[in-house]
């Protein structure tokens, strides 16, 4: 009895052990930099700062930014790296507008944010554009349009 209760405990240790192991690193995946001008707004690990083809502002309350990288990766892994990204930084995808470059508009509070993905050769250039949103203002019409 102490032996059929040894080699059932061992085949439970061992099948547990086979599940505690880490699943195999996900090649496709893109990481985020861990260098950003913007702390809410991701690069991909391995994406070069363009610094002439760039600028930013900051001041309270107001961020402006035309941020523009490059660097290697398929147009599929940076679409699911900045839907991914962007979602657990609280950013709201609007929409994907496709037209040989990739556009994701996103939204957040009173800011939006333009990724572009742009085909370069074997690589593809990102361009990140951050600003306010546009403060509608409603005029009161006195009298009623015909």
């Amino acid at each position: 009895m102490l032996k059929t209760f040894l080699n059932f405990f061992s085949i439970i240790l061992l099948s547990g052990c086979a599940i505690l192991e880490p699943k195999p690193y996900d090649s496709t995946l893109l990481e985020p930099s861990a260098i950003v001008k913007f702390s809410d707004i991701p690069v991909p690990a391995g994406f070069t700062l363009l610094p002439k083809s760039s600028y930013s502002f900051e001041t309270t309350g107001t961020r402006v930014g035309m941020l523009k990288y490059q660097g290697k990766a398929t147009r599929d892994q940076l679409v699911a790296f900045y839907k991914g990204q962007m979602e657990m930084l609280n950013w709201n995808l609007l929409n994907i507008v496709e037209y040989g470059d990739c556009q994701l508009n996103f939204d957040r509070d009173a800011e939006t944010c333009v990724v572009t993905l742009s085909p370069k050769g074997s690589s593809f250039l990102i361009t990140v554009t951050l600003g306010p949103k546009n403060q509608v203002v409603h005029k009161k019409v006195e009298k009623p349009l015909k």
